[in-house]
C-alpha cells in the first residue's frame, strides 16, 4: 500500500471537541494506492494550537470523506479536480462537526506530494 498526501497544510481554525478548544487544523487530500486500486480522501484534523510552537496533533477531532475510489492509478487531471473542490469539501466536513478553518491564515506553507 502506498499513501501520499497530495496536499497538506496547517491553518488557524476554531472548534471545541471533547471539551478542548481547538485553534488549528491540518487539512489534507490523501491518495492511497493498493493492488491496482486508487482512492482519494479529504480530511481535516483539529488540534489545540495554544501557542505558535504548539503543533501537537490530537486524533480525537479528525474527520474525513472519501472523494474517489476505483481501479486505476494516480491521475494529475483527477487530482487537479479534487484540489479545486478541497475548500468546499473541507468546509462542509468542518461545519458538519462544529468547526471552522480559516483559509486566509495558514500556519505553515502548503505541501504537495
Amino acid at each position: 500500500m502506498k499513501v501520499i498526501d497530495v496536499f497538506s497544510c496547517y491553518y488557524a481554525a476554531k472548534g471545541k471537541f471533547n471539551g478542548v478548544a481547538r485553534h488549528g487544523a491540518v487539512v489534507k487530500l490523501t491518495a492511497t494506492s493498493d493492488a491496482g486500486n486508487i482512492s482519494y480522501d479529504y480530511s481535516v484534523s483539529f488540534f489545540p494550537y495554544d501557542d505558535p510552537e504548539d503543533f501537537r496533533i490530537s486524533y480525537d477531532a479528525e474527520f474525513s470523506k472519501t472523494a474517489y475510489s476505483a481501479r486505476g492509478r494516480r491521475s494529475a487531471k483527477r487530482e487537479k479536480e479534487l484540489l479545486s473542490a478541497l475548500r468546499e469539501e473541507i468546509d462542509a466536513l468542518a461545519v458538519e462537526n462544529g468547526g471552522k478553518v480559516y483559509w486566509e491564515k495558514p500556519l505553515i506553507e502548503e505541501r504537495r506530494g
